[in-house]
């Protein structure tokens, strides 16, 4: 594959992919010891793999697990997803090791938001890059389609039941539910950042249109129905968890699920095929599972248990990606995946760029858009090594958890060999197992080698996995113990409304649930303006939500919103199909 230097012309990802000769998927599923018939083609470049694999590979050798992190980010990412390509290239095409990389679906909200496409990058990308950013194979529509089934069969029985009055058992043969219309915490949802709909009031017009009420829209990745695709086992139990969640409660206090709604069984025939995951390939020709696509600020934000259990069966290496910072993504893989999966990480990747870490230092603005000040473009020493405390601090949080961590220090074009060696040094000194400079995006896997060779070493090493928290303590004290031990907090804060919350979910049984975060991830704190290593600060708890099927519960603090909002200048402004049927564009 050719490559490129900093000092050529640099092709845009979109003409790198196009550009690639790809694989059938065929030939790649054969050499995983996959059949035609455990598969549903998509085209000849993506295939569904039936569920039924997992019993036929299951007493196959456990591959090494590896979770890929970053450090607190810049608004333009630090290139995560491109390390996880690229550390599996060097593994596969390069060390000759069977590898699997596991990563999300995007969603279409971020892809003609600010971020464009989420396939990767340069020469480390998961291809074909079109389709993996957008529809693929339908995933993320069949999540929309049932959750938005329940939407309305919640509006459709306030309706029925209020127009019906006491004749509704007599006329529908249904006991009634009483669902206080002020307790739904059920929204609709769409792939698209709209913050218009964010705040909405339904059921105007006739008697006949509806039961008025306040609701809004989510973005559809933070829906429940995609964490629990991400997190169920098997078909059996995605039905379990879709019956078990809670829209609201009765005029009894009591929690409403969408098993009593009767809609349970048709939101899991919508999600029949969601359920598999979608096997593609990297440039290199390494296998890639992409499945589920939750978000780590507002969700859980990991890739799905089911391609993980698949994938260590079928290789000697398997690379996942935990969203945003150590913080957020990989806290959540932790705390909440890898209790429902039983997978315990061997090592974890943690990606920095001298670029945020300046930042963290405080450096000027980072805007999407803009061209970077001179501070990021020119070796800048005093102010790397300021910034250096928000790595050091993500170092901190992997070692809560017993796991060797990995740095991958993430080369651009006008960062220096002092500048790395700074990097380097402060990383090993604080607890790395190493800290290795990567150049994957410029050199795809060749340019990973040295990363691949030290994280094959540290998943060697002694591990002393263990969960942040027990289960069996309150829901506050699990809430603070993440405030305070990872995020750095001293205190957390909570509305009136949110205690009530947690006071009725406890009282319901769900307060032995492990803790989903929704913060933002541009700090350790709460608010996105605190860069570095934010201390003494409190931590305010707005809402609290219950994820009963998903099996999490869920505060949002601070301003995080479930549905973000398009910039002035999105980057769909820049996506085109040109005469031959190509698209452009598409970062």
């Amino acid at each position: 594959m050719p490559k490129f230097s900093y000092r050529t012309p640099v092709p845009s990802d979109i003409e790198i992919a196009q550009a690639a000769t790809l694989r059938p998927i065929l030939e790649v599923a054969a050499e995983l010891g996959l059949k035609e018939d455990d598969l549903d083609l998509y085209g000849r470049y993506k295939a569904k793999v039936h569920l039924d694999v997992l019993d036929r590979i299951k007493d196959r050798p456990q591959a090494k697990y590896i979770d890929v992190t970053a450090i607190t980010p810049t608004p333009l990412g630090e290139g995560k997803t491109t390390t996880t390509v690229g550390l599996s290239q060097a593994l596969g095409a390069h060390l000759g090791k069977r590898v699997f990389t596991c990563i999300r679906q995007p969603s279409q909200g971020p892809t003609f938001s600010i971020k464009g496409g989420a396939a990767g990058g340069g020469y480390s990308q998961v291809v074909p890059m079109e389709d993996f950013n957008l529809h693929l194979t339908g995933d993320i529509h069949a999540v929309t389609a049932a959750n938005n089934l329940l939407a309305a069969a919640i509006d459709a029985r306030l309706l029925h039941e209020r127009n019906y009055g006491p004749r509704f058992k007599e006329v529908t043969g249904l006991d009634p539910l009483n669902i206080d219309p002020y307790t739904i915490t059920w929204k609709r949802v769409v792939d698209i950042n709209d913050r218009a709909l964010r705040s909405i009031v339904i059921g105007l017009g006739a008697k006949d249109d509806g039961v008025p009420r306040e609701t809004g829209f989510d973005i559809a990745v933070a829906s429940e129905v995609m964490a629990i695709l991400a997190l169920t086992t098997s078909l059996k139990d995605l039905r379990q968890r879709l019956g078990r969640i809670v829209i609201g409660q009765n005029t009894n206090k009591e929690p409403v699920t969408a098993e009593q709604l009767g809609v349970a069984g048709a939101m899991t025939v919508l999600m029949r095929d969601a359920i598999m995951p979608t096997l593609m390939q990297t440039l290199e020709g390494t296998p890639a599972f992409v499945h589920a696509g939750p978000f780590a600020n507002i969700a859980h934000g990991n890739s799905s248990i089911i391609a993980d259990l698949m994938a260590v069966r079928l290789a000697d290496y398997v690379v996942t990606e935990s969203g945003f910072g150590a913080d957020i993504g990989m806290e959540k893989f932790f705390n909440i995946k890898c209790r429902y999966s039983g997978l315990i990480p061997n090592a974890v990747v943690l990606v920095t760029t001298v670029r945020a870490l300046k930042m963290h230092g405080g450096g000027p603005k980072v805007t999407p858009g803009r061209d970077l000040d001179r501070a990021y473009t020119e070796e800048n020493l005093p102010l790397l090594e300021k910034g250096l405390a928000n790595l050091l601090k993500h170092i901190e949080i992997v070692r809560l958890f017993g796991v060797p961590v990995v740095v991958a220090i993430n080369r651009f074009q006008h960062d220096t060999d002092a500048e790395m060696d700074l990097v380097r040094r402060a990383a090993e000194q604080t607890g790395a197992y190493a800290a290795v400079p990567s150049d994957h995006w410029a050199r795809g896997g060749e340019g990973a080698v040295e990363l691949a060779e030290a994280v094959i070493s540290a998943a060697e090493q002694p591990n002393n996995f263990q969960f942040l928290y027990p289960l069996d303590i309150p829901i506050k004290q699990k809430i603070e113990i993440i405030a305070t031990k990872v995020y750095g907090a001293a205190r957390v804060e909570y509305t009136p409304e949110a205690s009530a919350q947690i006071a009725a979910y406890e009282k319901a049984g769900f307060g032995n649930l492990p803790i989903c975060m929704a913060k933002t991830h541009l700090s350790l704190s709460h608010d996105p303006n605190l860069k570095g290593v934010p201390t003494g600060f409190t931590l305010p708890v707005r809402e609290v939500r219950a994820s009963v099927g998903a099996g999490f519960i869920y505060p949002l603090c601070g301003e995080m919103r479930t549905m973000p909002g398009l910039p002035s200048k999105p980057v769909f402004m820049k996506v085109d199909i040109d005469e031959n049927g190509k698209v452009v564009g598409l970062f």
